[in-house]
């Protein structure tokens, strides 16, 4: 008797959140089945790379950015993959720390083992306070995957690509709105100087995208360490980009109530 071919397994719900965290962490263009990143997400779920990468191609089918751009993707699986999408931006901070579970639980950890470098000061706090504070902190992280991958791991002023040197700066800070705490487009790479100056409102992105200076700032132009870090950088464009550029209302929000303070 001829065999009967066995019927694919499924998609759960677990795995397609565990991909989408992948697409949103994946830099653009990279989501073919050779990325290190895809082979790795492949084993730990037990999929071949060539399922990931087309589930992948899937997110990409429902992602405005991609629309936008004309572009459809592979559109077959977007039943499946629309309501993980719309749910991510509807709730952002749910869908991000579940991502993070599920994925740690299929590397066969726990999210705070995984995280436990950041979550040792917490030991004290019960409950649901403690349970508050490491969906925080775990979704900063991700955030900050986010941003770098968004910049193609980049200062978007000096272009520098040192990971440890780079942060995720928030254009509308992270107390000052939570609906917006974990938007990609609420997030600018730079290095240590310029995430700190960004943050004091000592220097500021208009919304041609170029970097402009506080008078505090200006007032510093005769000394030594202005003209060599940030003469050079004035009226400068920052880096695009690859899919989410910062929104010109969150560019504003810092312009009005940050910069030059």
């Amino acid at each position: 008797m001829p065999q009967t071919k066995p019927k694919p397994r499924l998609w759960s719900r677990e795995e397609l959140i565990v991909v989408f965290n992948l697409y949103l962490r994946i830099e653009f263009g990279k989501i073919h089945h050779k990325n290190p990143d895809i082979i790795k997400l492949a084993k730990i779920i037990e999929r071949t790379p060539d399922a990931v990468s087309i589930r992948l191609s899937n997110f990409a089918s429902v992602d405005p950015f991609h629309q936008q751009r004309g572009v459809k993707g592979l559109g077959n699986g977007k039943r499946q993959v629309e309501p993980i999408w719309n749910e991510f931006f509807n709730n952002k901070e749910e869908l991000l720390y579940l991502s993070e579970k599920h994925l740690a639980e299929k590397e066969k950890t726990s999210v705070e083992d995984k995280y436990k470098d950041i979550l040792l000061d917490l030991k004290h706090l019960k409950g649901e306070t403690v349970l508050r504070e490491v969906k925080t902190r775990v979704n900063q992280c991700v955030f900050r995957k986010i941003v770098l991958a968004n910049y193609a791991h980049k200062c978007a002023i000096t272009r520098i690509d040192i990971p440890e040197l780079l942060f995720a700066s928030h254009i509308v800070p992270w107390s000052a709105d939570e609906k917006y705490r974990l938007e990609p487009e609420n997030g600018i790479c730079f290095s240590a100087l310029y995430d700190k100056a960004f943050d004091k409102g000592l220097i500021g992105i208009n919304t041609d995208l170029k970097i402009i200076f506080s008078d505090s700032l200006k007032k510093k132009k005769d000394t030594e360490y202005f003209q060599k870090y940030f003469a050079p950088i004035e009226n400068q464009e920052i880096l695009k980009a690859q899919k989410y550029l910062p929104r010109k209302e969150f560019l504003e929000h810092h312009l009005d109530t940050i910069f030059n303070k």
